[in-house]
This record gives C-alpha cells, sequence and structure tokens, in this order.
C-alpha cells in the first residue's frame, strides 16, 4: 500500500509546476482527477518542448500528468460548476495555479472552498506570490529565473547571464508544493483542519539560492563573481569546475589543490599551499589545470584520483550514463500507457519508502477520458 492511498486530489492547475506536484502526490498513492475545460483541456497539451508529441498531446503534458484521470467541466456552465462543487467538498487535497483572482471570481478561491469543506488542504502556485506589485505578472519558469538573480551565477565571468537548461524556477517551487501540502495534511490528522499552502516561483527560486544568498547577506553586499575558466560555482575556490580531457570531460570537486597536484603529476600546484589562494588566484590554477588535463584521457585521469578518494567524475551523456551498471541498477525508466492507446517511456518516482521503489503504469489521460466514470461513482 503506498502511502498516500485513499486521499484524493483535485488538480485544476495548468503547465508544469501545479500539474507536477499533483503527479508526485499521485506517485505516492493518491488519486488524482484533473479538471480540464471540456474540448481543449489543459494548455500543456499543447506546450511542447521539442517536435516531438503523442497521440495529439505533447510529450512534455504525457510526462507530468501520468497516472492521473480527466474530468471535463465548463466551470462557467451552473450545472457543471455544481458538479464540480461537490467534489470539492469530497476531496482532501485541491492544486491550482491560476493568476491570483481567478479561482476567486469563478467561486473556487480558498475561503470558498474552505466552507465546502473545512478539511481541505488547499494548494496554489503562483509567480510572484498573492500580494505586491508582481502579483499579475505572468509566472513563467525563465522570467522567474531572471528577476531572481539565478542566471547570474552560471556560465563564466565575461559571459552574459546564463539560464538554467531546465524549467528549474517551476520543478522547485513544484516540490515545495508538495512539502507544504504534506505538512498540511499531517496538521490535519491531528485537528482536523484543512489549510491553505501558497509557494511561488520566485521565493522557490530564492530558496534554491540559499547557499549563496546567504553568504550574500553577511558579507556586506558583495555580489558573486563567477569565475572566468571553466566556472561551476561563483563561490567556491579552485579546482572546481569541468575540464576537457583528450576524449571527454572531468569534473572536479572540492579539495586540496596541492593533493591534487601531486595525484595529477602537476607540481606547478604545489605553490599553492595556502587554502586562501584557492579563492584569490582560483583562475590561475584552473588555467594551468586546464592545460594540464586536456593531455590524457578521462579514464586516465580517474584511475590517479578515484583511488584517493578525490571527489571527481566523468562527465557523462545520457547514452553513456544508460549504459553504466550504476543507471541499471537504479530501474529508473518505466514504461506507462494510455488505456486504449500508445506507451510512453518516461522517469519514476525518485522516492523509496520501506525499500520500493515506486512506479505507475496509467498514462495521461484524454480531455474528459473519466467523466461519465466520475459523475457514476460520485452520483453528480
Amino acid at each position: 500500500m503506498k502511502p498516500l492511498e485513499g486521499l484524493l486530489v483535485l488538480d485544476f492547475a495548468q503547465f508544469l509546476a501545479g500539474p507536477w506536484a499533483a503527479t508526485r502526490l499521485a506517485d505516492l498513492g493518491a488519486r488524482v482527477i484533473k479538471i480540464e475545460r471540456p474540448g481543449t483541456g489543459d494548455i500543456g497539451r499543447q506546450l511542447y518542448i521539442s517536435n516531438l508529441g503523442l497521440d495529439g498531446d505533447s510529450t512534455l503534458f504525457h510526462s507530468i500528468n501520468r497516472n492521473k484521470q480527466s474530468y471535463a467541466a465548463d466551470l462557467k456552465n451552473p450545472a457543471d460548476f455544481a458538479k464540480v462543487k461537490q467534489l470539492v467538498a469530497r476531496a482532501d487535497v485541491l492544486i491550482q495555479n491560476f493568476r491570483p483572482g481567478v479561482m476567486e471570481r469563478i467561486g473556487l478561491g480558498a475561503d470558498a472552498c474552505a466552507a465546502l469543506n473545512p478539511r481541505l488542504v488547499y494548494g496554489v502556485v503562483t509567480g510572484y506570490g498573492r500580494r505586491g506589485p508582481w502579483a499579475e505578472k505572468p509566472g513563467q519558469d525563465l522570467l522567474a529565473q531572471a528577476v531572481s538573480g539565478l542566471p547570474f551565477l552560471n556560465g563564466d565571468a565575461g559571459q552574459p547571464p546564463v539560464p538554467f537548461g531546465l524549467s528549474v524556477a517551476d520543478l522547485t517551487a513544484s516540490a515545495h508544493l508538495v512539502q507544504g501540502i504534506l505538512a498540511a495534511l499531517v496538521r490535519r490528522g491531528a485537528t482536523g483542519r484543512g489549510g491553505l499552502v501558497e509557494v511561488n516561483l520566485l521565493e522557490s527560486s530564492l530558496d534554491l539560492q540559499f547557499e549563496v544568498l546567504t553568504t550574500f547577506l553577511n558579507d556586506g553586499g558583495r555580489e558573486p563573481q563567477r569565475s572566468a575558466v571553466h566556472n561551476a560555482h561563483a563561490y567556491l575556490g579552485a579546482p572546481y569546475g569541468i575540464y576537457a580531457t583528450a576524449d571527454g570531460f572531468l569534473a572536479l570537486a572540492m579539495g586540496s589543490v596541492p593533493r591534487l597536484g601531486e595525484l595529477l603529476g602537476l607540481p606547478a600546484l604545489a605553490s599553492y599551499a595556502d587554502p586562501a589562494t584557492w579563492f584569490s588566484r582560483r583562475d590561475e590554477i584552473k588555467g594551468l589545470l586546464v592545460a594540464h588535463l586536456r593531455t590524457r584521457p578521462t579514464r586516465h585521469w580517474l584511475n590517479r584520483l578515484e583511488p584517493a578518494d578525490y571527489w571527481c567524475a566523468e562527465v557523462l551523456t545520457w547514452p553513456k550514463l544508460w549504459q553504466t551498471d550504476a543507471f541499471r541498477a537504479l530501474e529508473f525508466v518505466q514504461e506507462v500507457v494510455r488505456d486504449d492507446g500508445p506507451a510512453l517511456r518516461t522517469t519514476r518516482c525518485p522516492i523509496t519508502i520501506d525499500g520500493e521503489r515506486y512506479t505507475a503504469r496509467r498514462g495521461a489521460p484524454r480531455v474528459g477520458q473519466h467523466t461519465a466514470a466520475i459523475q457514476a461513482e460520485f452520483a453528480l
């Protein structure tokens, strides 16, 4: 039995952050009913991150809406709205990520839903919170990254700000929403009372930077200085970074610079015995490593560093990672299937509980695929 079995989640959300939170709850055993507008459904169905689609929907939609049912309802239609309210009255969790005020105007804001169901945990994702001068700004991942300062941590000094190659604001906010919902459910178990859980893309992007922001806040407000040579962390000293070898790339984490010189056969690093120089002369040290490491293959360097437990790793492509025994041992790829449609290979839930890895076979639903069955089940 999965830990959230028996919980009913209503997913009103679209795009990524909200739906992915609902998917994680589904991974952990909750029943998730996706409430969608008839016909078009979640806008994310047509949000493509490549030209790859499957059965009329983007693979992005398929990947973030597995293991859900779809209930189609026109919330402006009184009959449909009344049925949705009945579902709200029986749900444990509701998730939405509309701009502030939209659900309130519809009649399904947090207060209205709490009146229908005091035990309901109501989860909200916004771009910048429900109050303040940015409340109405569009909550999109790249835009949230941009205003949070996150891109100034990536790339080398002299380069323009570099965004993450992932929807990192959405995904972090989604994880935070799940954490908040689970905490509210634990409290409900003790008090019987639901609650309102709110996260936003900006705060989640800032929280992701807590480590470096804490340094900034306690270091006289000095901005981080990216390394000009293979920057991997705007604050950490040499040798931290990724370096080209004769046949690939090698990642070096924190460690003694003189010891690294001994292991690599680079005696010039012995002159940096003072750890302070690993920061003040960071680019100078890394420049020496750049020239030296490109002379031999990656495996040559790993054979010197790994037996000494120096923190290092080969930089793998996905095809190379897929070929490793370590990846195979994770059994991290699963196949999900629409009830009457095609299969999709995707990743599984990364959480293991009591030794059990959680997988799911049900793929993302078509718009309204389960409306009739849900109406019959709940006597709507």
